[in-house]
């Protein structure tokens, strides 16, 4: 069972329990955030309007911040050069639960068949 779920304009594969870096989120360590499931596959696959009965929470582990991206530009025999620098704001979130829609008995659709 798994869910492809949508954070701040990237998509992620989740599992219960999975550990995952997002852009930073507005919420405190400790606190439980839910994510906005794309896709979720429990034997079937949901997608569309069957994804309203699915939830993905997740918890704030940390904040953090990623590793240091050097930017260096430069003209050849033109004298001009730009150096910059850039981290991105992380938040580290861990998968509580992983709640797919009920799914309908394969049973009930036999025995209605036979009547």
């Amino acid at each position: 069972m798994y869910a492809v779920v949508e954070s701040g304009g990237k998509q992620y594969k989740v599992e219960e329990g999975t550990s995952l870096l997002v852009d930073r989120l507005d919420a405190k360590d400790g606190d439980k955030v839910s994510l906005r499931p794309v896709l979720f596959r429990d034997g079937d696959v949901i997608v569309g309007k069957g994804l309203e009965k699915v939830k993905v929470e997740a918890k704030v582990a940390e904040h953090l911040r990623g590793p240091k991206v050097k930017v260096f530009k430069y003209k050849a025999k033109k004298g001009y050069r730009r150096r910059a620098g850039h981290r991105s704001e992380l938040t580290r979130l861990e998968v509580t639960s992983l709640k797919g829609g009920a799914k309908k008995a394969p049973a009930a659709k036999a025995e209605k068949e036979e009547s």
